[in-house]
């Protein structure tokens, strides 16, 4: 009896520390310690890099500095691999992902998402000497992805059984083994292989097809409904004051699309 009374009291107990999770509010946890964790890209160039005097610079980090401004918060930047950005987010390492996270039916069932920030499409680039054109021509080819990415997502759906997908850690061992010929093809976003061509123009990767139409919009854990109603009014007043617009054109080297710049939340 003893026992049965114990086994109770510890699930009640197990319940209410669940019922204390759930009714947390990241906003106003924010607002008490003054300090908003974020996890940014380091290796994602120009989303996410670091610099010559080890400090990280990009796109990403600074929409996660303009969203700290706008929650009244210091930002503490982490950084993250796209393999490991979700599960922090997921343990509450970090509040939120601004770490070129694109949004599926699959990410959808376990986050919440703002909305989008920048362009980012996923294709497949290469050697000049290979021809693919789309899926089908990837029969028996190699190709090389950062693990956990849409890239890798859709091509693992999309290709030949016969074709060999090699998953990297993150992306700079990616781009180092295609720069260094273990691989001849990748699959990346655009604008990171655009940058690597403008670096390295004798390993400039050639556009083969648009794996994915995607957009970058900033990550949150659900049942918080304060805080990210409060990331979309700060990005909302930064389309429409024109802010965004320049962080988007200094490192894309283009202007937000008018389809992203008009698409509030």
């Amino acid at each position: 009896m003893k026992f049965a009374k114990l086994l109770a009291l510890c699930a009640t107990i197990v319940l209410a520390a669940a019922a204390s999770g759930a009714n947390a509010d990241a906003l106003a946890d924010i607002a008490k310690s003054g300090t908003v964790r974020i996890a940014v890209p380091q290796d994602f160039q120009p989303y996410g890099s670091v610099n010559a005097n080890l400090q990280l610079q990009g796109l990403d980090i600074d929409v996660a500095q303009l969203v700290a401004k706008g929650l009244g918060a210091k930002a503490v930047l982490v950084p993250v691999a796209s393999a490991n950005r979700i599960p922090y987010l997921q343990t509450h390492k970090v509040e939120l992902v601004i770490s070129t996270l694109g949004r599926n039916a699959e990410r959808d069932k376990v986050l919440d998402f703002s909305q989008p920030y920048a362009p980012f499409n996923n294709s497949l680039f290469g050697a000049p000497e290979i021809k693919v054109s789309g899926p089908v021509d990837m029969a028996n080819q190699t190709v090389g992805v950062a693990r956990g990415t849409f890239e890798d997502i859709e091509l693992t759906k999309t290709v030949p059984a016969s074709t060999v997908i090699k998953r990297y850690e993150d992306n700079n061992t990616l781009i180092s083994a295609y720069v260094s010929g273990q691989i001849k093809l990748i699959g990346t976003g655009d604008f990171v292989a655009i940058t690597l061509g403008e670096k390295d123009p004798a390993h400039k990767p050639v556009f083969k097809y648009t794996i994915q139409e995607s957009r970058c919009v900033i990550g949150l854990n659900k049942g918080e409904p304060a805080l990210q109603a409060k990331v979309n009014d700060i990005l909302t007043k930064a389309k429409k004051s024109g802010e965004l617009n320049a962080l988007v054109k200094k490192w894309l080297n283009t202007p937000l699309p008018d389809k992203l710049a008009n698409a509030y939340e």
